[in-house]
């Protein structure tokens, strides 16, 4: 492919930039439209590699890949996963605990979820094995007007991780249902990252349709508060099971996702 691009480069320069510009290719997003179709990556790898997802604390999960990419969900800096920084930050700005304007110089990658100077987050960057997007949603002005208020237009991302054929999403801090335009930006997610909180973010029943319209094979809650897990877990339905574990890491692949959709529990939640 480089070659060609170098031919080609001589030939036209603008196809050379047309091509720098094209967008990554999600393989959720085909994984979604063909739900039997497995990524060409993942075929041809001899086996199938585990992602390591790890429970800091609130809504920040950390995620390490099989090649050593480290991803921070909702990253505000209070909470931390062992070992090194993360090479790559997410965040949300509904409050101050899912977000910083100020991290760590040394962390390479800091991808904001909200629109900056009216313009609508677009993430779609390829680091290592991992490629991460965004589908944005709005949020609320006033944070403290739980039952509704003005709302600002792309507040907020639904950040979708794809490493070793896994589809990972993480709802971030979302304020509102999702009609069928989200569903289909989004795709297929194998693991789900969802706020269980039911009054900060949005109520259990609506974030319990989105939970079970996705149906992903493993469902991480997070930001939970005092939310009873057996609510969460009434409200979704007899077709998810619960896992409850002592650590505060999962070690998951494709060939280990659970065949019966489960709700797993890590330490700390």
């Amino acid at each position: 492919m480089s070659r060609l691009i170098a031919a080609l480069a001589l030939l036209c320069p603008f196809v050379t930039s047309a091509l720098a510009q094209t967008p990554q290719r999600s393989e959720c997003l085909a994984m979604a439209s063909a739900p039997r179709a497995v990524p060409v990556s993942y075929r041809l790898a001899a086996k199938a590699e585990d992602v390591v997802i790890t429970y800091a604390g609130h809504s920040t999960y950390y995620i390490d890949t099989p090649r050593g990419v480290r991803i921070a969900t909702d990253f505000s800096g209070a909470y931390h996963a062992p070992g090194r920084l993360p090479d790559v930050v997410t965040m949300n700005r509904a409050h101050s605990t899912h977000f910083t304007l100020y991290p760590d110089p040394k962390i390479p990658h800091v991808l904001h979820g909200w629109s900056d100077g009216g313009k609508a987050a677009h993430v779609d960057l390829r680091l290592g094995d991992a490629y991460i997007r965004n589908v944005t949603t709005d949020i609320r002005r006033y944070y403290g007007d739980f039952a509704g208020g003005d709302m600002i237009r792309d507040g907020n991302s639904i950040f979708i991780f794809e490493a070793a054929g896994l589809c990972i999403g993480h709802l971030g801090h979302l304020h509102h249902k999702l009609d069928e335009s989200h569903f289909a930006q989004i795709g297929r997610i194998d693991i789900l990252m969802v706020p269980i909180d039911g009054t900060y973010t949005m109520s259990l029943d609506g974030v319990s349709e989105i939970t079970k319209r996705l149906r992903s094979s493993v469902v991480l809650p997070m930001h939970r508060f005092a939310t009873p897990l057996d609510e969460f877990m009434q409200k979704i339905g007899q077709q998810f099971e619960i896992d409850r574990r002592s650590e505060r890491s999962l070690k998951i692949s494709r060939d280990s996702l659970p065949t019966m959709p489960t709700v797993i529990i890590l330490d700390g939640v």
